[in-house]
C-alpha cells in the first residue's frame, strides 16, 4: 500500500492576520488553510489575499500541506482569489459552498485561465442541503481531491441544533462520507466551535474517526494535538497490525486456508486494514 498523506488536523488560519500566519510555522498541524473567506472582513480581502500567496510561496511551513480558501465566485473577490492562488505554491484551493458540478467546472476553468498547474486541485466544501444531495457527483469530479464538511453552515441551512453527539447532522455526515469513499477520496470532518471544552472536542474527534473521516478541520491551535492523537494509530495498534500481516503471510506460505490470531479469524479485509494502519503511521513519521 502506498503511503497516505496525513490530514488528521487541518487548521484554518485567517490570512488577514500576519501574526497568525507567522505563528502557523510552528504549529504541528498536518495541513493549513489560509482563509480568505469567513475569517476576513470585506475591507481586508485584498491584503489577506496578498498575505496568503506570500506565505504559501515562502517555503517556510515545512512538510505541512498548504491550501488557500478562496471566496466563492458569486462574490466580488472569488475570481481574484482563484487567480492569485493559482500562482501560489499550494496543493489545492478550498472552495466554500460547492453545491453542484457546474461550480467545480467553473472554478477549474478559472484555475486553467490563470495558468495553474494541473497539480493544484480543489477541496470542495460540503455545507448546503444541495451539496449533500449532490455529494456523489461532487466527490467524483476529476479535479476534486478532498471533501471538507462545513458543519456550521450546514446546520444553519437545515435549522438544525448543534448538540453533543451531532444527531441532527449524523445522517448528512454519513451521506458525504459515503460519496467520498465511493470516489476514493479523503473527507475531513467539520469544526468544533467551543475551543475551551477539550473533553467535548476529543469526543467529537473520536466520533468522526470512528465514522471514517480522515481528520478534522480546526479553528484554534490548541485543538491540533488532540486531533493528531485521535487520528494517529497507537503503538499497540501498529504492533497488532504487524502481527496480523505476519500471521497471514505465514499461513499463506504454509498453504493454510484459515488464519487465526489471538483466537480471532483473519481475512483479507483485516490485512488491508492492518496495511493501512502501518501506512498511516509511516506517513505521520515522515511528516514529523
Amino acid at each position: 500500500m502506498s503511503a497516505l498523506r496525513p490530514r488528521r488536523s487541518v487548521l484554518y488560519m485567517p490570512a488577514a492576520n500576519e501574526r497568525a500566519l507567522e505563528k502557523a510555522k510552528g504549529i504541528s498541524a498536518d495541513a493549513l488553510i489560509f482563509d480568505l473567506e469567513d475569517a476576513v472582513s470585506p475591507d481586508s480581502k485584498d491584503a489577506a489575499r496578498e498575505n496568503a500567496v506570500k506565505a504559501a510561496s515562502s517555503g517556510e511551513y515545512g512538510k505541512r500541506e498548504i491550501t488557500i480558501r478562496c471566496n466563492g465566485l458569486d462574490t466580488p473577490w472569488g475570481a481574484a482569489d482563484i487567480a492569485a492562488a493559482a500562482k501560489a505554491c499550494v496543493s489545492a484551493i478550498v472552495i466554500p459552498k460547492v453545491s453542484d458540478v457546474k461550480t467545480l467546472d467553473e472554478v477549474s476553468r478559472h484555475l486553467d485561465a490563470a495558468g495553474a498547474p494541473k497539480e493544484i486541485l480543489i477541496w470542495a466544501m460540503i455545507e448546503t442541503p444541495t451539496a449533500i444531495l449532490d455529494a456523489r457527483a461532487i466527490a467524483a469530479h476529476p479535479r476534486v481531491a478532498v471533501l471538507v464538511m462545513g458543519t456550521n453552515d450546514l446546520a444553519k441551512e437545515l435549522r438544525a441544533a448543534q448538540i453533543p453527539g451531532r444527531a441532527p447532522l449524523y445522517s448528512h455526515l454519513a451521506t458525504a462520507l459515503l460519496a467520498a469513499r465511493e470516489a476514493g477520496k479523503p473527507i475531513i470532518d467539520g469544526v468544533f466551535n467551543n475551543i475551551k471544552d477539550a473533553d467535548a472536542f476529543r469526543e467529537e474527534c473520536i466520533q468522526g474517526m470512528e465514522m471514517g473521516f480522515d481528520g478534522k478541520t480546526l479553528i484554534h491551535p490548541d485543538q491540533v494535538a488532540i486531533a493528531n492523537d485521535v487520528w494517529a494509530p497507537s503503538e499497540a495498534e501498529v504492533e497488532h497490525a504487524r502481527k496480523v500481516i505476519a500471521a497471514f503471510d505465514e499461513a499463506l506460505a504454509a498453504g493454510k486456508g484459515v488464519v487465526q490470531l489471538d483466537g480471532k479469524m483473519i481475512e483479507n479485509l483485516h490485512v488491508a486494514n492492518a496495511q493501512r494502519a502501518i501506512a498511516i503511521a509511516d506517513a505521520i513519521a515522515a511528516l514529523n
